[in-house]
């Protein structure tokens, strides 16, 4: 691909792009030392937008959105005649970026999760990259920011080298933490979601044949049944719905102009 696209999915504004493009995106605003906000949005993702005006907003703000679950992809094919052979999954692009990071010599930094994930992450990081410069790792703190609390954030990120920030902290509340601090540093910042519990080893990925049929979300909901079945029961159905009332032209699906202000409160 050589042109990137963003298109309306639902009302929001999801890039029709690959794992070489947003790789080399991100690569880019290392290099260059500026801000660069990119997340990768299955289902839940978009439908946290689609249920939330405002964070509708603040996705659409963003510089790369990818499109990480198969009925995204198929959305923009779908709707857009996007022509996408592959998702760009935020698990596999993330390590499509730390090999370039780990080539280029660019330090990365490691914000969210718990302090056990982040201490089984870092050795197995390592080991896929022997040659990645881990500048700062930082568990979330399970609350809200407090005043003046996401100033010395930034400050501890940028005093420790970092060229990159991967944020692991959930959707949406990783999405938030992305957009509230990308006017803070002059680096990118990548929600993860769970590409931290994958590459320390405490979730087991689907087969590929369930990856490539886009049932992901069942294998999700066969493991976490209790804490995952209202995000799948409910909100599968829910995008395909609109899905195909935005594609027949029932719904206009307008999306909102990219948010401008900072967040009042958010998540670290």
């Amino acid at each position: 691909m050589t042109v990137q696209r963003k298109q309306n999915v639902l009302g929001v504004l999801v890039d029709a792009t690959d794992y070489a493009e947003a790789t080399e995106q991100v690569v880019a605003a290392a290099q260059e030392r500026r801000p660069l906000a990119l997340t990768a949005l299955a289902v839940h993702g978009v439908m946290t937008g689609v249920l939330d005006r405002a964070h509708n907003a603040r996705l659409n703000s963003f510089d790369v959105v990818t499109p990480d679950g198969q009925p995204v992809r198929w959305a923009l094919n779908l709707l857009h005649h996007a022509g996408l052979r592959d998702r760009v999954y935020g698990p596999t692009l993330t390590l499509h970026v730390l090999s370039r990071f780990a080539d280029e010599g660019l330090p990365v930094y490691l914000y969210g999760s718990t302090e056990e994930t982040l201490s089984r992450l870092i050795p197995a990081l390592e080991r896929m990259f022997p040659a990645l410069k881990i500048a700062g790792v930082e568990p979330s703190k399970f609350r809200a920011v407090q005043p003046g609390e996401d100033v010395e954030i930034a400050d501890r990120i940028r005093a420790s080298g970092a060229r990159l920030v991967l944020v692991g902290l959930g959707c949406p509340r990783q999405e938030v933490f992305t957009y509230a601090m990308r006017p803070l540093l002059d680096m990118p910042l990548m929600a993860v979601g769970a590409a931290f519990d994958y590459h320390a080893g405490l979730l087991r990925k689907p087969p590929p044949w369930m990856q490539r049929a886009g049932l992901e979300w069942l294998w999700r909901l066969g493991l976490e049944p209790k804490r995952l079945w209202r995000r799948y029961v409910i909100l599968n159905p829910a995008f395909l719905s609109r899905l195909f009332a935005q594609k027949l032209g029932l719904w206009k699906a307008a999306p909102p102009a990219p948010a401008a202000e900072r967040p009042a409160g958010f998540a670290v």
